[in-house]
C-alpha cells in the first residue's frame, strides 16, 4: 500500500497546493508568502488525503 500511496501522493499534493495557490490569490493575497503559506498548507493537507484514498482504493482489490 505504501507504494500506491506514493503515486496517489505525486497527484494530490500538486492539486491541493495549486489549489491553495489559486485561493490565495482569489481572496487577494498576492505577495510571495502568504502563495507559499497556502501552497504548504495544501502540501501537508495532502498526506492525510493521500492515506485515506489509498486506504479505500487497497480495500477495493
Amino acid at each position: 500500500m505504501t507504494r500506491l500511496a506514493m503515486v496517489i501522493f505525486s497527484m494530490v499534493a500538486t492539486t491541493l497546493a495549486g489549489t491553495g495557490v489559486v485561493i490565495a490569490l482569489v481572496v487577494g493575497l498576492d505577495t510571495l508568502l502568504p502563495i507559499l503559506a497556502f501552497a504548504a498548507a495544501g502540501f501537508v493537507l495532502a498526506f492525510p488525503v493521500t492515506w485515506l484514498i489509498a486506504r479505500k482504493l487497497a480495500a477495493l482489490g
